[in-house]
Order: structure tokens, then sequence, then C-alpha cells
């Protein structure tokens, strides 16, 4: 499955990337997972998307938590807590 992911903010200023297109391996399929699997880059990842750290999750444009299924072609984005214009 490939999906869209997007950074926003600090969140796009830690990793250094903006947007990119995963393919995804069996068995990620929620929001969730999708952050599970990008924190095993590790470093700046790992640390960035860390649990315990304050993140905001949206899926195809729509505010959502970790267990929001996903599908082939979705958008899933990053960003703060609060962001500024």
């Amino acid at each position: 499955m490939n999906i869209e992911l997007r950074f926003f903010a600090s969140v796009r200023e830690a990793l250094g990337v903006s947007q990119e297109t995963v393919a995804l391996p069996a068995g990620v399929a929620t929001v969730g997972d999708v952050r599970a699997f990008l924190r095993e880059r590790g470093g700046k990842w790992a640390e960035v998307l860390a649990d315990g750290r304050a993140l905001r999750m949206a899926y195809d444009q729509q505010m959502t938590d970790a267990a929001t299924p996903i599908r082939d072609g979705g958008e899933v984005a990053f960003f703060p807590p609060v962001t500024g214009g």
C-alpha cells in the first residue's frame, strides 16, 4: 500500500522533509501504525514521532487519532499541537 505523508511546522523542520510517498509493509493498517513504522527509521524520526510527544495527526485532511484505518492512496499528516501562520 502506498500513502502520502505530509509534515508541518516544527515537525517538518526537525525531519528536514515536508512530504513524501511511502510504500507501507503488510500489517501497517492505521494512522498509529504509520507513526510507529516511521519511528523505526531511528534517529530524528524516533525522537520527533515518539509516543510521548504531543503530536497532532490527520488522515485525508481530517483530524484523527491513532486508531483511524488507512487505505491505499490516503494522506497522513503530522504537526505540532499549535501551529502559527
